[in-house]
């Protein structure tokens, strides 16, 4: 009798633990949860602090960021099955003067194991037709141009020696979706299958993503200050758009 006791209390707490890990691997079905993205501002590797840090670009040109915004939307998650989701009205500003607005919550997910994440940057060609909106598209955002019936995708204003500029000004409002000066432009990665974007009702993960202000200015085009300080569409913002679609937006990791 006393050896059954003794089993049995060493089997249990072996029970209980396998489990525990059966309901955590275990996605019920018909649920939702939610997920946050994270994004950390830097410069080539060094964190982004406004008016102060004096950074280089590609060109070995000196330059400060005063402002530094941007928006992403239509968030769409894909399984390794091909299973897609699309988060419903997914338009999102990121302002690095404004901490809270670089972590966002994702309710109403349905739970899975999610294999990649892609996003527009900027806001895609409807809505950019569709007039003045609210909530992130507010033009009080200062991101919608009233004369040109169009949200700026990204924005940084700053300050360069090398610019000939008024006050040494850079002005880079990134937008436009007619072409061929179209810049909306696609982020996209895979998500490490070892370690997937888990969503649970009892889990809430947080992808954190590398945000890299300096990509503007490298990646297909090394921009000189001298030459480029300032655009608001057309050609140049096509040069911009394309040099960050290669290197803006970096996975650095998730917390399942």
């Amino acid at each position: 009798m006393k050896i059954s006791q003794y089993l049995l209390a060493l089997l249990c707490p072996i029970i209980l633990l396998s489990s525990c890990k059966k309901s955590n691997d275990e996605v019920a079905t018909d649920t939702k949860s939610s997920f946050t993205l994270e994004f950390e501002h830097q410069v080539n590797g060094t964190p982004l602090i406004l008016n102060t840090t004096t950074y280089k670009n590609a060109r070995g040109e000196d330059f400060k960021i005063n402002v530094f915004k941007y928006y992403i939307s239509n968030v769409k998650l894909s399984k390794a099955d091909g299973t897609t989701y699309l988060v419903p009205e997914s338009y999102f500003l990121i302002d690095e003067s404004k901490s809270a607005s670089k972590l966002i919550t994702v309710n109403d997910v349905p739970t899975g194991d999610y294999t990649k994440i892609e996003y527009t940057i900027g806001v895609d060609y409807a809505r950019n037709f569709a007039g003045a909106q609210t909530g992130a598209l507010d033009p009080i955002n200062g991101m919608f141009w009233t004369w040109n019936s169009g949200y700026i995708f990204v924005k940084l204003e700053g300050t360069s020696p090398q610019s000939p500029a008024a006050n040494n000004l850079l002005t880079f409002h990134i937008g436009g979706v007619v072409d061929p000066n179209n810049t909306i432009r696609t982020y996209s990665t895979e998500i490490n299958a070892a370690n997937p974007l888990r969503i649970r009702i009892d889990s809430k993960p947080d992808m954190h993503f590398v945000v890299n202000a300096a990509s503007l200015f490298t990646g297909t085009t090394d921009v000189s200050f001298a030459t480029l300080n300032f655009t608001m569409g057309g050609a140049n913002s096509v040069v911009v758009a394309n040099n960050y679609a290669k290197g803006l937006y970096r996975l650095d990791h998730i917390h399942n």
